[in-house]
């Protein structure tokens, strides 16, 4: 079985798509458009838009027209869509008119009912390649917009994208479900929420009373639940096979290298795949710690920026 992935990042967020990707599919491109054998719920990254479960392939609109005729609907009602691309050079692009007749031909070949309005199930058709595909369509529900709206908010909490997009670094695994992850300073768990949005098992904890009671009460509005305990990272004795660690950096905590340090080293000894964000650069402290960089990129908005760090 294969599939075909779509994905759409905003200015700044180009590299954190990429990361993800390597993360979550083993490759990356910047063609907008991924073909992988990964089976990945369409609606778990950020960045994928849509997602095409392939059925049929051919080297032309025209072998897909042979093929369409033996698609058993079972009874379902359907709608063809032609899957849009951006990326295509000028000489590749199929205009509209063009393409709402691909749809109609391959429609008028199957064998049921076409529902436009209400479809049991969409297919799409999509030039890749050299080659057109023909599958089972699905779009990504964006449910991380949902989260934005917490009760417990923190002026300096990641964006969720990013909090979706670390957790996906650190448990990329296609059932993440079996891989233990903590997050040792959770705030007020944005990073939780996203993680526990997407079938992650893992852990809060932080140094911060008052944080961690707003982390539990946003996990508990949305439904969720994790342990989010109160606590330095240096007092965690279990061991996790991931670790996200936002280093700490506001105004009102004033951090020490030697701090940071310390965390990165108790982050090495809990886990033993950490992904960590940083304001700034911080090879030679994640080198001491005994960590090796395996994946790394930069998150920009605006002025902004957050180091987003994969340490083996």
């Amino acid at each position: 079985m294969s599939f075909l992935y779509t994905f759409n990042a905003q200015e700044g967020e180009q590299a954190l798509c990429l990361l993800e990707m390597r993360a979550l599919f083993g490759t990356d491109t910047t063609a907008g458009i991924l073909l992988s054998e990964r089976d990945i719920d369409v609606s778990r990254s950020p960045f994928v838009k849509e997602r095409v479960e392939i059925v049929y392939a051919g080297s032309s609109v025209e072998e897909i027209l042979g093929q369409v005729p033996q698609l058993d609907l079972r009874g379902r009602t359907f709608l063809v869509r032609f899957l849009k691309r951006n990326d295509l050079a000028p000489e590749d692009k199929i205009e509209y008119d063009e393409q709402r007749i691909i749809e109609r031909t391959i429609a008028d070949r199957m064998r049921g009912i076409a529902d436009i309005r209400n479809p049991d199930v969409t297919y799409a058709i999509v030039p890749f390649g050299g080659r057109w595909f023909f599958g089972v369509h699905t779009r990504n529900n964006a449910k991380w917009l949902d989260h934005m709206q917490r009760p417990s908010q923190y002026s300096i909490a990641l964006p969720t994208r990013l909090a979706r997009a670390a957790a996906n670094i650190a448990a990329p695994d296609e059932d993440s479900s079996v891989r233990r992850v903590i997050d040792p300073c959770c705030g007020i768990g944005t990073v939780l929420i996203e993680a526990l949005s997407i079938g992650i098992r893992i852990v809060g904890r932080d140094y911060n009373p008052q944080v961690t009671a707003g982390a539990r009460v946003n996990i508990a509005h949305f439904g969720y639940d994790c342990e989010v305990t109160f606590g330095d990272i240096a007092d965690v004795t279990e061991h996790y096979d991931s670790a996200i660690v936002d280093l700490p950096y506001n105004h009102v905590t004033k951090i020490t290298p030697e701090s940071q340090l310390a965390i990165i080293r108790h982050a090495r000894r809990i886990a033993d795949r950490v992904v960590i964000l940083s304001i700034a650069p911080i090879d030679e402290l994640i080198a001491s710690a005994g960590f090796v960089i395996a994946d790394r990129c930069v998150w920009s908005k605006g002025t902004f920026e957050r180091h987003v760090i994969l340490c083996v």
